[in-house]
């Protein structure tokens, strides 16, 4: 076979590959899990979530205190552990102007360890104002805020999502979506979690539906309410209030193909973090037709 000959020859095998991929491959939803179970004992995290089968996971600020100088380290050993770092939690973003200028520089920094550690996205949560109300110049403000960051995480190489939390400006329905009305998708896209969008008081499912263009990351989670001073509690997949299957089906009808990270705050009562992860994973598999 001549030169000119194996070219045409490799041009129609990608071009079928591709045409494959276009007409045939179907979305997929990758499943991760959080480290945040294990408290900030990451490498025992790395080590149970590989065991029990999960190939992504996503870390805390805390990985930092022992591998923000050696971010290769991190790399091999999640290499090691056959697990993608999907996404690093980096921690609040204060939207008050006279830190503002510190906020940005230090998320950008935990960007360039992302990149070095071979991590895919950074995720921020946003502080709630304290001692007054949330005021509709604090939406416009982070959301503002989140476009600046996003658009210097992407210089670096690494993707910027909006993680909506209970405590945040973005905790109501209403309130996300005036944060992200301030927002440039082009530069934030959504870390959409099931659980603290139904705590809020919206529909998981709706929303699901609503944001389907600014969704990059999902948090698998369940919440049910509880007798502590926050009155919920965050519990295994399947023993809460939030319609798992349900948004897992309106993610596949979206046709969402990113990583739907499971999330668990603390362990149950008489189980390990890596007990939980087990209990998780079994439903991923057996209760929402997931592969890990």
């Amino acid at each position: 076979m001549n030169d000119l000959t194996r070219r045409d020859f490799l041009a129609v095998l990608g071009a079928a590959g591709l045409s494959f991929r276009l007409q045939g491959g179907a979305p997929r939803i990758s499943v991760g899990y959080a480290a945040i179970t294990w408290g900030g004992d990451d490498e025992k995290a790395i080590e149970d979530i590989s065991a029990v089968g999960y190939k992504g996971i996503q870390l805390r600020s805390s990985v930092l205190s022992k591998f923000g100088d050696r971010p290769q380290a991190l790399r091999d050993l999640l290499n090691q552990h056959h697990l993608t770092f999907a996404v690093l939690s980096s921690g609040n973003l204060v939207s008050d102007p006279a830190v503002e200028k510190e906020q940005l520089a230090m998320h950008v920094e935990h960007a360039k360890f992302v990149k070095a550690a071979g991590g895919q996205m950074l995720q921020v949560i946003d502080e709630r104002p304290k001692g007054r109300s949330v005021t509709a110049d604090d939406y416009t403000r982070v959301g503002r805020l989140l476009t600046v960051l996003g658009k210097r995480t992407a210089d670096v190489g690494v993707p910027l999502v909006y993680h909506h939390h209970m405590n945040s400006t973005g905790e109501k329905p209403q309130e996300i979506a005036a944060v992200l009305e301030a927002a440039d998708r082009t530069h934030v896209g959504l870390l959409f979690d099931i659980a603290h969008y139904q705590q809020g008081g919206g529909d998981p499912v709706a929303a699901v539906r609503k944001y389907r263009d600014w969704i990059k990351v999902v948090h698998l989670k369940d919440v049910t309410p509880a007798s502590n001073t926050q009155g919920f509690e965050f519990v295994e997949l399947g023993h809460g209030k939030v319609d798992v299957k349900a948004c897992a089906t309106a993610l596949r009808e979206i046709g969402f193909s990113g990583w739907a990270i499971v999330e668990l705050d603390r362990a149950e009562s008489g189980s390990s973090p890596k007990e939980c992860a087990a209990a998780n994973a079994d439903y991923v598999v057996n209760q929402l037709n997931l592969s890990l």
